[in-house]
């Protein structure tokens, strides 16, 4: 059997075998994962801290106002949702008894004024027998003890008119005191405000709010025209917050209308609560939308901007992969590829890339897909999102 008769016999087979076993070759090997990719791109980077839990909208004057004593409300001059007045009166408690004695102190005083002027003309009179005395004494017409009995006279006199005086000042102060008793029944507005809040009706009986004691107060009085938002902040990024720093605040009542504002005061404690992270309140003023009524109360979440980078190199913060890496897309080997990178300022959207990407370049965004992982064969998922 010669050399030519084995090549066209098994030449054929070998060809057969090879186009088989290449057949299985394509149909087995890996599909191309379709990855999202995201052009590297040049724009503003903030560093920021968001709050720990929900804020609340606050009003800058706010009131709990109860009476000092209890007693039966007698007066309820306002009711839920009215616009007050400073001074006006809004809740006064039964006090008839207090009147009756300011009535008995201003009829004592009188009478110590009338009193004054009794004694006092008698010492008045005194003096001037006195003054007589003493005349006739140097004359010689009267005993020197008689004149001295006449002065002595005289002087105590006058002193019974001291004290009538000083009888006058002291139920001066007695209506005083019964006018102090009479306020610790009544209830005026600080200052110009509306009544959220009122707890009890007329002819019930109001208790006072002592310290220390959860009694609800009778009125709750707010003024609305000014509002600032009270948030938590984790202590640990509490010292990098400081007065005057821009704010971004969103409100759930205004989903897509977050307000300007800036941090006015960050609190000088830490608050620590029971299963909770410990926090510090900060307070910021911002800026309310017109023609929207904002309440009191309402929930608000708080970012305050700690430094910002404007036209800087960035790229979404969900790409970078621990280490300091990001997955790129190699346009000749079609093969996915890890690109170790420096970056700077970043927060929880973009961060800003200092060495390792160049304008333009494409990284892959859908990291968490199946078959995403270095050295595997990728192509663009879409175009237009590559683009993007």
């Amino acid at each position: 059997m010669n050399t030519s008769f084995l090549l066209r016999r098994v030449l054929p087979a070998l060809v057969v075998v090879a186009l088989v076993a290449g057949g299985y070759f394509w149909n087995t090997r890996s599909k191309p994962v379709a990855v999202v990719l995201k052009t590297v791109e040049r724009g503003k980077v903030e560093s920021t801290v968001v709050n720990t839990r929900a804020g609340t909208v606050e009003a800058c004057l706010r009131t709990r106002l109860s009476t000092i004593m209890g007693g039966r409300i007698e007066y309820l001059g306002v009711k839920e949702g009215d616009k007050v007045k400073k001074g006006q009166l809004l809740l006064k408690l039964w006090n008839d008894d207090q009147k009756a004695q300011q009535t008995l102190a201003e009829a004592q005083r009188a009478m110590a004024a009338q009193r004054v002027k009794e004694v006092c003309t008698t010492a008045a009179s005194s003096r001037r027998e006195a003054e007589r005395q003493t005349s006739l004494k140097n004359k010689g017409f009267v005993s020197e003890a008689r004149e001295d009995t006449a002065r002595s006279e005289a002087d105590a006199r006058a002193a019974a008119c001291e004290t009538a005086k000083a009888d006058v000042a002291q139920a001066s102060a007695r209506v005083g005191v019964t006018k102090v008793e009479q306020g610790r029944m009544v209830l005026y507005a600080p200052f110009d405000g509306t009544v959220a809040k009122i707890v009890g009706e007329l002819g019930e009986y109001s208790t006072p709010s002592p310290p220390g004691v959860p009694t609800p107060p009778a009125i709750d009085l707010i003024d609305e025209t000014c509002l600032y938002v009270k948030a938590p902040m984790d202590e640990v990024d509490a010292p990098r917050i400081v007065a005057g720093l821009p704010v971004r605040v969103s409100l759930d009542a205004l989903p897509k209308q977050p307000l300007n504002g800036k941090v006015r005061r960050v609190a000088p404690y830490v608050l620590a609560v029971e299963k909770q992270a410990r926090t510090v309140d900060v307070e910021v003023d911002f800026e309310r939308p017109a023609g929207i009524n904002l309440l009191v109360g309402y929930s608000a979440d708080v970012e305050v901007v700690l430094s910002s980078r404007p036209d800087v190199l960035r790229v979404p913060t969900a790409t970078l992969i621990e280490g300091g890496k990001v997955m790129v897309l190699n346009a000749a080997s079609g093969r996915l590829e890890e690109r170790k990178v420096k970056t700077g300022t970043a927060n929880w959207e973009f961060t800003e890339i200092v060495e390792g990407l160049a304008e333009g370049e494409r990284i892959v965004m859908s990291l968490e897909r199946e078959g995403v992982k270095v050295g595997a064969r990728a192509t663009a998922a879409d175009a237009a999102v590559a683009q993007k």
